[in-house]
């Protein structure tokens, strides 16, 4: 009797994800492998030799200190969404992007200061390493700033809400993500100078 029996497995359900998510989580990792080449290339040149050391400027432990918090307030955008209060998620968004310009106005100062110390793209390969490393982050800023007005002018229009968390999901996880690539390549420089 048992043999008659037909076991009915129910058909397995696809992994999926949101494709906008996909395809940013796709960006974000291959964000992470240029700048891995890139530190590895930093490490490997720096072997080679012709290296002239510096002390990196005081103004990028500021820079760190904004852009961390400028997570927290991302952070804090988000759960005020999951409970609609839109009024706190316009506030909270609205002074991460502030948070982000200022971090980019830093690290324009930065670039000053490493100027007035002797330290130029050109003729030091540590020096290029540098500005090159910190102006390819400022551009993923640029874009994370690009997408937090976005994500703003949504809330106004009543787009972000606790059912309709997509949008803030993926600027939230964007925006940790670039604030952990900064974290990263400050220790690396911290590091490696």
């Amino acid at each position: 009797m048992t043999s008659d029996l037909k076991l009915v497995e129910d058909p397995k359900k696809p992994l999926s994800m949101n494709p906008k998510k996909f395809a940013l989580w796709l960006f974000m990792i291959t964000v992470v492998m240029i700048f891995a080449a890139l530190t590895s290339g930093y490490i490997v040149r720096q072997a080679e030799g012709n290296w002239v050391m510096f002390e990196l400027p005081f103004e990028m432990w500021v820079t760190t200190g904004i852009i961390l918090l400028s997570s927290v307030t991302m952070h804090w955008a988000y759960l005020e969404a999951k409970k609609d209060n839109l009024e706190r998620v316009k506030l909270a968004i609205s002074v991460t992007t502030v948070l982000g310009v200022l971090f980019l106005i830093g690290q324009f100062y930065v670039w000053s200061v490493l100027v007035d110390s002797e330290v130029y793209f050109v003729g030091n390969p540590s020096g290029s390493f540098l500005y090159v490393l910190s102006g390819l982050h400022g551009l993923h800023i640029v874009s994370g700033v690009i997408f937090l007005i976005i994500v703003l002018i949504s809330t106004f229009k009543y787009k972000v809400h606790s059912k309709s968390l997509n949008q803030i999901q993926m600027c939230t996880s964007y925006w940790h993500f670039l604030d952990a690539l900064w974290i990263y390549l400050f220790v690396f420089l911290l590091l490696n100078h």
